[in-house]
């Protein structure tokens, strides 16, 4: 796609860029498409994460900022979104890199020659994930933004960011192979590989959870905890300035979509029961019949048959803000 239309075409019709950015565009297209398809897969695991909450991640069409207005609070939503999506474009980048798909890199060449673990010495061998690579890129490239301008928000995303970047090699694994007499693992061949997503993913959304509040420190270089009682943010923690909002009524200034008509769970007393999610305003319950394959039988050799049963189950819905209340937020 980048091929036939030309580099340059599609790095100055991207929206949100600035210089630097649309240059390592220009000059490492096969690296954007990885960024591109890595996009999709953090947005997905941003939406996995949040999907019990008043705040699911929800993304806007024909938007550049994906997430719209919600983006311009300083709050703790803000905070994991510049870190997932950071470590989103490490991981994409890392993964591309060793299947080959990119000129400028492949498998880590650091990793040769023998080494040791607590089991015993190995020999590198097959494709270890070239992390530092990734690293390196996502931050030229992700961190450009930020690096335009010396304000507070800058200096939370470059924090956020460098978050994310971490908690991926975080879980770097080391996987090996065994040689010898009928595997009896003698010999030892081995390479370092990235961890599934959803472990980086289970990672930030504890430091969400944990997230500390800031104000900057006085000569503007760092940060100073906002209430007294709580620690200092460590290099692993996400920060942020603002209190989110409660997300429950639309309010387009502050990119809340609001909750109604949202599934929330009758039973449940947590984020995605009913009362939580729904801000006491209550809900609607609809009966829909729900049709899945049940009964299934194996015959042989090689097909399962199943029927298809229905039950009727029913699905509870947030019910809207009353009129007045809502005008007065948007």
């Amino acid at each position: 796609y980048i091929g036939a239309l030309g580099a340059r075409v599609i790095c100055d019709n991207i929206p949100g860029l600035v210089n630097k950015q649309r240059q390592l565009c220009q000059r490492y297209p096969d690296i954007m498409q990885s960024v591109g398809e890595g996009a999709k897969e953090w947005i997905r695991e941003c939406q996995h994460q949040f999907r019990h909450h008043r705040w699911n991640c929800s993304t806007l069409d024909r938007d550049h900022t994906v997430f719209g207005r919600v983006m311009l609070r300083s709050s703790r939503e803000a905070a994991f979104v510049y870190a997932i999506s950071s470590a989103g474009v490490v991981y994409a980048i890392t993964r591309a890199c060793s299947q080959g798909d990119l000129k400028a890199c492949g498998c880590d060449p650091l990793k040769r020659g023998r080494s040791k673990d607590e089991r015993g010495e190995f020999d590198w061998g097959g494709c270890s994930d070239n992390i530092n690579y990734g690293i390196r890129f996502a931050k030229a490239f992700v961190d450009a933004k930020e690096k335009k301008v010396k304000d507070a928000r800058a200096l939370m995303n470059l924090h956020n960011n460098r978050c994310g970047r971490m908690a991926v090699k975080r879980f770097l694994k080391l996987e090996c192979k065994c040689h010898g007499v009928s595997g009896s693992c003698t010999l030892r061949t081995c390479w370092l590989a990235m961890s599934d997503f959803r472990k980086t993913g289970d990672y930030l959304r504890k430091k969400y959870n944990g997230a500390i509040q800031v104000t900057m420190n006085q000569d503007g270089t760092g940060f100073t905890v906002a209430n007294k009682n709580f620690r200092k943010p460590t290099k692993t923690d996400l920060v942020y300035f603002e209190n989110s909002p409660d997300y429950c009524v639309m309010d387009k200034s502050a990119g809340s979509l609001g909750t109604a008509g949202r599934v929330c769970n009758k039973m449940s007393r947590g984020t995605d029961g009913c009362e939580v999610m729904c801000c006491g305003r209550g809900y609607d319950t609809t009966r829909v019949i729900r049709v899945t394959k049940c009964e299934c039988k194996f015959h042989w050799c090689c097909a399962v048959r199943c029927k298809e049963c229905e039950d009727t189950v029913d699905v509870h819905t947030c019910k809207a803000p009353k009129r007045a209340e809502w005008l007065d937020q948007t």
